[in-house]
């Protein structure tokens, strides 16, 4: 079994460092070669940014957060061997955390539940630990959490991930019209929400 870490990338003194795609790709290739240690390596590389991408979309659920993150590894793992390295590690690992965390909203919408924007955003003001209101202490991130999720979702492809309309709209199930309405309605409920807490 071939095994490589991250420590085994050490640079030729003639040479540069290694890219960090490069390492990534050497990792998940020997990942998908059925090497856990490797795989490992690359869930200590891109934890943080996988927990934050699927934070963003899920909202003020942490824990869901958190066991949505451990299903995309566990997803990413299990689809490592189908990887045809056509595009770098880091895109590949990211959109199947990104559908992930959709899948998840998809199923919220398909549960019946009431959530709306005050149910939102009295989860924001309510007392934290000390018995402030967190609303005081509300940030970009938090701002963004109290979106209703549909709109939090097209808020966070579209400004944040960088994708396109098009892209939205075929992940959420929705019209491009749709997708586009649903960003004018999160920007506008997110200035209110800033301005309402500066």
């Amino acid at each position: 079994m071939l095994t490589v870490t991250v420590s085994d990338w050490q640079p030729d003194p003639d040479s540069a460092a290694p890219a960090a795609a490069d390492v990534d790709q050497a990792l998940a290739r020997a990942a998908a070669a059925g090497d856990g240690s490797a795989f490992e390596a690359l869930y200590r590389r891109h934890a943080a940014r996988v927990h934050g991408v699927v934070a963003r979309l899920v909202g003020f659920d942490r824990a869901r957060a958190e066991d949505l993150t451990q299903e995309a590894f566990v997803r990413a793992w299990q689809a490592l061997p189908g990887y045809r390295f056509e595009s770098a590690f880091t895109t590949w690992l990211h959109r199947l955390a990104v559908n992930t965390a959709l899948m998840e909203l998809r199923a919220r919408r398909s549960r019946p539940q009431i959530e709306d924007d005050e149910q939102a955003l009295d989860h924001a003001g309510a007392p934290d630990s000390a018995g402030h209101a967190t609303a005081l202490s509300l940030d970009l991130e938090r701002a963004v959490a109290t979106l209703p999720p549909r709109a939090r979702a097209v808020l966070v492809l579209y400004d944040v991930e960088g994708w396109k309309h098009e892209e939205i709209a075929a992940a959420l199930d929705m019209a491009v019209g749709s997708s586009k309405a649903q960003l004018h309605r999160a920007r506008g409920l997110l200035r209110a929400r800033l301005g309402a807490h500066a």
